[in-house]
């Protein structure tokens, strides 16, 4: 087995007394003080993630929008210069192969982020997909860049005092180079506005609160750890890979490979705005098929009557048959009760459905509630 990589910040996260988990091949900060008080920081403050794991593929050249118009469910076009947009790349049978973001970075250049886990079979499924067509070019620079991800109601405000830059000024899923004090170009040999800036500023996240993901080369990111820790100073805490999944969870933002793992299409995930029919693109025959046959099964989410944790792999039943599973749950911190994402029949998937969840043996009951749980 080869051994797991390190991101940049590994000495970072020793330092500050991180507790370090394999994790899709990479090794990483699952927790330091604690997940629920790394929790309770980001949703009351902000938090700092190392998410350089993530991979991060540079599509670019003339033909690259019309390239990924056929490999993205959602429509490119809506990714005007400056901005992204969150889509699925399918199979040709509709299943989904992973869910990423895609900037437009202007010049015919795009950025797209695709899961740690589904990396290079995403590599694999576009360099496919291209084949002998001309006019676009498909590069890897995850090895380079290093991703900070800063989460929280007061993380706007402290990324705005490491530059002089007017970072407060993005819009949601929006990119922007921001230059910080010391630092180098960031990919200055790919993207031409990216000369005179250290990092890219997108203000995204997967914790369902404001902030920003910030990329930088990985020569500049102990600075870009040092220049933010230092400008939050008590308000911003290191928080690992457990307070960044109870964090999604209580969004109802799904994690890939855990609650769509290959078998699964976008018409059984959602969101339904992931979708748009009005371009042709590989897996759209399949998903069209799908819609019009039903008796498919769908993601919900669920919340317990008691304390009882639900957990990836448990039983859903109704009237004491199995009729589906959960894939991802966990003691919500914020409502201090069980919330769960699952899999149930579509006929009864709409909120207010009850069903049990078999929990070790022990039976709780669960209501298919409206996403997100917060």
């Amino acid at each position: 087995m080869e051994p797991s990589k390190r991101t940049p910040f590994f000495a970072k996260h020793i330092s500050s007394g991180a507790r370090m988990v394999p994790f899709a091949g990479w090794e990483m900060p699952i927790q330091y003080s604690g997940i629920i008080e790394e929790h309770n920081a980001v949703r009351s403050s902000a938090g700092l993630f190392d998410v350089s794991h993530m991979g991060d593929i540079i599509i670019r050249g003339p033909a690259a929008k019309e390239f990924l118009r056929n490999v993205l469910t959602n429509n490119i076009d809506l990714a005007v210069q400056g901005k992204g947009i969150y889509t699925h790349l399918l199979n040709d049978d509709g299943t989904i192969i992973d869910d990423a973001i895609v900037y437009n970075m202007g010049d015919d250049v795009f950025l797209l982020v695709p899961n740690a886990s589904a990396k290079d079979i995403v590599i694999s499924h576009l360099a496919g997909a291209l084949g002998e067509r001309k006019g676009t070019e498909i590069i890897d620079v995850s090895s380079r860049v290093a991703c900070l991800a800063i989460q929280g109601p007061k993380a706007a405000e402290i990324a705005q005092r490491i530059t002089k830059d007017d970072v407060i000024g993005i819009k949601r899923f929006s990119v922007m180079p921001v230059r910080l004090n010391g630092g180098g170009g960031f990919l200055s040999d790919i993207l031409a506005q990216g000369k005179d800036a250290a990092c890219m500023f997108a203000r995204t996240g997967y914790t369902g609160e404001d902030g920003f993901e910030i990329l930088v080369e990985n020569g500049n990111a102990e600075l870009l750890w040092d220049s933010l820790m230092k400008a939050g100073g008590g308000e911003l805490v290191p928080a690992g890979l457990g307070a960044r999944d109870t964090l999604r969870l209580e969004k109802g933002m799904l994690l890939s490979g855990t609650d769509f793992d290959g078998s699964q299409t976008t018409i059984q995930t959602g969101p339904p705005w992931v979708v748009k029919m009005d371009h042709d693109f590989i897996g759209r025959k399949a998903l069209e098929a799908q819609k019009e046959n039903g008796g498919r099964s769908v993601l919900v989410g669920l919340t317990t009557d008691s304390r009882n944790i639900p957990r990836h792999g448990y039983a859903l039943l109704r009237d004491g048959e199995k009729v589906g599973a959960v894939t991802s749950g966990t003691m919500s911190p914020v409502l201090r009760k069980g919330i769960a994402l699952g899999y149930v029949p579509l006929s009864v998937s709409s909120p207010g459905n009850e069903f049990d969840i078999d929990i070790r043996g022990r039976s709780a009951k669960a209501t298919v509630v409206k996403l997100p749980f917060l």
